[in-house]
């Protein structure tokens, strides 16, 4: 059964006002964030406290995920000053923790690994205390990509598998086990990097299939979790199929943690960067 009507626990006020000089910010340096983007409800309270997660590489998407608000039409060309302009964000923002992601660039040859390798280097260069998160797409699992990532040393490697493997036609273009493996290859290229996943509820999902998903990412060796509520951006959008109750989250919490991962968010506006600078 589809669910239309939100519980009270999640009914967020979005204050345009807190919004306002991070917003100025953004536009004078000419970037982009997924907050925005993506309509995440917890903007003004990230935009308040001076936390932004940067979409890098444009803001349309090759692929055509149906829980997503990313653009889906024919990407613009790479910008080569975007990490330098990143970079400056970054240190007039006293960044402690910054999380980078990006729209997946299949029309790329390394699907946009260079620039997030540029991306940390800038910002090392201009704030060397800013801790780096990258949130990558898959890049195909391609070996040289990803290992162009990870030779770029962030802090924190995250990639999303997002849902359940029966529920994967929501995310068109998309590969289960090939998310898996990307989480893999960069513990192998580099063990002293954590990576982190995410996970979102309400899509259809039952309970021992996330168990399961937190199972597979402790295998290949993901140290930090996200579970967040699916919340859809428009009518246009694939459908909730639930609104998950805080308790069910909490004990997804206690799960993640017993089965090894040193720090779990878990609560209906959990977003993967939602508090990204808190784990450890």
């Amino acid at each position: 059964m589809i669910i239309q009507r939100k519980p009270e626990w999640l009914r967020k006020k979005v204050n345009q006002g807190e919004q306002s000089g991070m917003r100025q910010l953004l536009g004078e340096l000419r970037l982009n964030t997924v907050c925005q983007q993506a309509l995440c409800p917890n903007i003004s309270e990230c935009f308040s406290c001076g936390q932004v997660t940067f979409l890098i590489l444009g803001t349309n998407c090759t692929r055509q995920c149906s829980f997503c608000n990313v653009e889906k039409i024919v990407p613009l060309p790479v910008d080569p000053h975007e990490p330098a302009r990143i970079a400056e964000a970054a240190q007039r923002l006293r960044l402690s923790h910054v999380v980078i992601t990006s729209p997946t660039r299949d029309d790329l040859p390394d699907g946009g690994a260079s620039i997030y390798s540029a991306t940390v280097s800038a910002i090392r260069l201009a704030s060397p205390e800013t801790r780096i998160e990258l949130l990558i797409p898959d890049l195909q699992a391609d070996p040289d990509s990803l290992g162009c990532v990870v030779a770029s040393q962030p802090d924190i490697i995250a990639h999303n598998v997002e849902t359940v493997p029966r529920l994967y036609h929501v995310r068109s273009g998309a590969d289960y086990h090939r998310s898996l493996d990307v989480l893999r290859i960069c513990r192998e290229l580099a063990p002293e990097i954590d990576t982190k996943s995410g996970i979102m509820l309400g899509l259809g999902e039952q309970v021992e299939e996330v168990r399961q998903v937190m199972r597979d990412l402790r295998a290949v060796g993901c140290r930090y979790l996200s579970i967040g509520q699916y919340l859809a951006p428009s009518r246009e959008h694939y459908p909730v199929q639930e609104y998950v109750r805080p308790e069910l989250f909490e004990r997804l919490r206690e799960a993640g943690l017993e089965l090894g991962f040193s720090h779990v968010e878990s609560g209906p506006y959990v977003r993967s960067s939602y508090h990204a600078g808190e784990y450890r």
